[in-house]
């Protein structure tokens, strides 16, 4: 490393942010960049630690310690080509992954662990300021063509891939815009959309080409695709969200998260918004969920003005340190203080709502909870809960959004047409070797397939996926000899 003893004299040290009372006013991105100085020091605090549990901690399985001593020589070019070897879309990952591989960190057995994301997101910006990443359109054409369903960060991946190794590549987005999560499911202070943009362009540069407000299964003809394609790769997401199906669920203000969260970016990016507005301007919202998904409720309901805003979470409230059902290098759940909690949000754990109250004009009014005492079995996992006596009671409430998570894909439409085959959750049922379906030229990558799972997860699964597909085309005997190529 180019700091052995780094990891000793340096300690972790995060970017600083605009205060939260004055970013709650616009919905751009709020953290600053590191000083130089002080990114070659957290660079520096990379251990030589001989085995390098991050890049096994991170689904990408990223070469951490060589971009790591790369930044610290001050080498951006080669940091960055490092990165991308691994990783189509650095600066995706870098602003919103939960950092896997930061659990994994060998310094973090007993210090803070090293800051491999923020180090990530730094290299993939300077390489963009310095002229380093360029479109590379694949010099030969294989004539083989590839239909991408779904736009999100596997889709993308898939297509990135399979265009470098040369096939013609089309994705399908059923949105006005391609992106899918990245666009419309991640708010713009967490992930300014321009940054999306900035790669879809480098994408077309390549040769990808693009078809918005394509529905498949509806405005475009599924025999279409397969008669014209040698492939097709479902990357559509996990996108039916759990329900609470409980009394008053009808009452109007009652809202999934994704919708809200969906509208707001339109409205960000001066897209027109479909549907009622979701607001919750001077509203006592209520968020269901205790995710990332909830969060982001938060920090856009604050941002719309709402007058309180709550959190509740049916499980018990996560420690803050690792237990022994917890070990280093396994990924902890711990208490997470996201920035949007910081902005203003009262949080309750081990609550269970019992009904939505409507008025006379069936407008949400309030919300009935109880307090839940759970059950722990022998891992420190909780198993079963019982309602507390005496706890129950209504709060005020004109705006629940639900983040309780996504069960499956939607099956309306391509999944049913199709007619591939599903798993017991309700995934498109695809091995987890060759990502094939059972029909042979159809394949699945990212959250159609595995359920809801991270960003780096999908990418993961969009780069092994478009790998699959490649030899399925052109025969596993035809790749040696431009693998390196193909998947560097």
């Amino acid at each position: 490393m180019g700091k052995v003893t780094g990891f000793q004299e340096y300690d972790r040290v995060a970017p600083t942010r605009e205060e939260a009372v004055t970013r709650v006013k616009h919905y751009g991105e709020f953290l600053n960049e590191l000083p130089a100085q002080e990114l070659n020091n957290q660079a520096a605090r990379c251990m030589d630690c001989g085995v390098p549990f991050c890049q096994s901690g991170c689904p990408l399985g990223n070469v951490i310690p060589e971009f790591n001593d790369a930044v610290y020589q001050g080498k951006w070019e080669q940091a960055a080509n490092i990165l991308l070897s691994t990783n189509n879309f650095p600066e995706f990952t870098g602003r919103i992954c939960p950092a896997p591989c930061e659990s994994a960190c060998v310094l973090g057995i007993n210090r803070p662990p090293v800051s491999i994301e923020e180090i990530e997101k730094h290299i993939i910006e300077i390489a963009f300021e310095k002229g380093f990443i360029k479109a590379k359109a694949p010099l030969i054409r294989t004539g083989k063509k590839v239909a991408v369903i779904g736009s999100g960060p596997a889709g993308l991946a898939a297509a990135a891939q399979l265009n470098k190794v040369g096939h013609e590549v089309t994705v399908f987005e059923r949105d006005d815009a391609p992106g899918g999560l990245l666009r419309y499911g991640i708010p713009d202070f967490k992930l300014q959309k321009n940054v999306v943009d900035r790669r879809i362009d480098l994408m077309k540069e390549e040769g990808i080409i693009f078809k918005c407000n394509a529905n498949v299964g509806e405005n475009v003809e599924i025999g279409t695709l397969l008669r014209d394609f040698n492939a097709i790769v479902l990357a559509g997401g996990s996108t039916i969200p759990r329900d609470l199906p409980i009394d008053g669920r009808s009452a109007k203000g009652v809202h999934f998260a994704m919708d809200f969260l969906k509208q707001q970016n339109k409205r960000v990016a001066n897209r027109k918004v479909d549907s009622e507005d979701i607001m919750a301007t001077g509203k006592n919202v209520i968020v269901i969920g205790g995710g990332d998904t909830g969060s982001d409720c938060i920090g856009t309901s604050n941002r719309h003005g709402a007058k309180s805003v709550t959190q509740f979470e049916i499980m018990p409230m996560p420690p803050q340190t690792r237990s022994e059902n917890m070990p280093w290098p396994t990924y902890p759940m711990l208490l997470k203080n996201t920035s949007s909690h910081e902005e203003g949000a009262q949080r309750a754990w081990s609550v269970n709502t019992k009904n939505f109250i409507a008025d006379e004009n069936g407008n949400l009014k309030a919300l009935k909870v109880v307090d839940v005492a759970w059950e722990i079995d022998a891992n420190g996992r909780p198993v079963t809960f019982k309602e507390v006596p005496g706890s129950e009671k209504e709060l005020p409430c004109e705006l629940v959004l639900l983040a309780m998570g996504f069960l499956y894909p939607q099956k309306e439409g391509l999944i049913e047409k199709l007619g591939v085959e599903l798993d017991s959750r309700g995934n498109v049922k695809a091995s987890e070797h060759t990502y094939q379906t059972n029909i042979a030229k159809i394949f699945a990558a990212g959250d159609v397939r595995r359920g809801q799972s991270l960003v780096v997860w999908a990418i993961s699964e969009g780069r092994e996926a478009a790998r699959k597909v490649d030899e399925y085309l052109m025969g596993a005997t035809k790749l040696a000899s431009r693998d390196a190529i193909a998947y560097a």
